[in-house]
């Protein structure tokens, strides 16, 4: 039997399996085929949000391996990032993979860099893409754009985007400061961009998440904050711990620390992170912060003394859902066949 949930279509099919089903009791599994599973010949519509320097090259290759699109998290091309984990994900798989950048932070060598190691994507996020795109279509690369309102979408379109990710304001990380949450952004993006395929970014954590982006019209689901809380994910233990420990409700939207640690990040772009001192102190006050040297270097200090984590700790409000550190490969399978299972169970009604 096949179904159609907005446009994507999902073939099931029965066998018998006595250790499974008990029995020998008929059981039905669902092959979740999209756009975005055509395009990059990938068996899951799942694809690793490119975490700058947490999505390496070891997290890369296990979600590929596991049938997704692994992602790797350049953020600004550093070079010596890029020469130590780009052959890591080259020779850790032969599946499909790419890279992603944040656009406001690179120049055009950081895109000739990663294009040396034949990326199958090159995604593009936080900026104006349209310097970078040409170059990166003209390689025979696919090209992912990363939105976070309708004037970047619009623009993602103009510039030749192959896919488009929609991310809402949930998403751990960065994102916009005035932007939509998920539910809402994401098909109104699905028909802006259509035919071009959407992938739903920001508070999604499980199956379910998934299986709600396909219902928005979404191709799969571009996910982040659930793959740092994994066994190849490029992030303190302290880190991993406070996101499996973690609530929604201890993550919020701010620009403090990026201020705080004289991160050059657009204004426009705030970040969701977990609970942080200078949160507390310094929280409504960007301004005070800015124009405060001394605050700025004990941020510094707090650092070097080991009082205060060398990074914020990006986090989405979907980490309650997170209760564990799988491998990603793992990981991958298990958020698929809780997607079919949604979807069967909303199928039934």
């Amino acid at each position: 039997m096949t179904i159609l949930v907005r446009g994507h279509e999902f073939s099931w099919w029965a066998t018998t399996n006595a250790l499974v089903a008990g029995k020998g009791g008929m059981i039905a599994a669902m092959t979740l085929s999209t756009a975005f599973t055509k395009l990059f010949n990938v068996r899951h519509p799942i694809a690793l949000a490119p975490m700058g320097g947490s999505a390496g090259g070891a997290l890369a290759a296990a979600v590929s391996r596991g049938g997704g699109l692994g992602l790797l998290g350049s953020g600004n091309g550093d070079p010596d990032w890029l020469a130590r984990e780009m052959p890591i994900v080259a020779e850790g798989t032969d599946k499909p993979w790419g890279i992603g950048f944040q656009t406001w932070a690179i120049d055009v060598a950081a895109v000739e860099r990663a294009l040396e190691y034949n990326p199958r994507a090159v995604m593009l996020s936080f900026g104006d893409p349209s310097p970078f795109a040409e170059r990166i279509r003209r390689a025979g690369t696919t090209l992912i754009i990363q939105v976070t309102d309708l004037e970047e979408a619009r623009r993602a379109v103009d510039v030749g985007a192959d896919v488009i990710v929609a991310q809402g304001t949930e998403s751990g990380g960065h994102g916009a400061r005035h932007g939509r949450s998920t539910l809402p952004f994401v098909p109104v993006v699905v028909d802006l961009a259509a035919p071009v395929p959407v992938l739903a970014a920001g508070g999604i954590a499980d199956g379910r998440g998934v299986a709600a982006a396909l219902a928005l019209g979404a191709a799969g689901a571009l996910i982040g904050t659930r793959f740092q809380a994994t066994t190849e994910a490029l992030v303190a233990s302290a880190t991993a711990k406070a996101i499996v420990e973690g609530r929604g409700q201890d993550t919020e939207r701010s620009r403090v620390l990026d201020i705080a640690r004289s991160s050059q990040w657009p204004s426009k772009y705030t970040a969701r992170t977990l609970g942080h001192p200078f949160l507390d102190q310094f929280r409504g006050r960007e301004a005070d912060l800015a124009a405060d040297p001394q605050a700025k270097q004990a941020y510094q200090d707090g650092v070097a003394q080991g009082q205060i984590p060398p990074l914020p700790m990006w986090a989405s409000e979907a980490i309650d859902l997170i209760n564990d550190l799988p491998s990603a490969a793992d990981l991958v399978g298990a958020l698929v066949a809780q997607a079919e299972d949604a979807l069967a169970r909303a199928g039934g009604h």
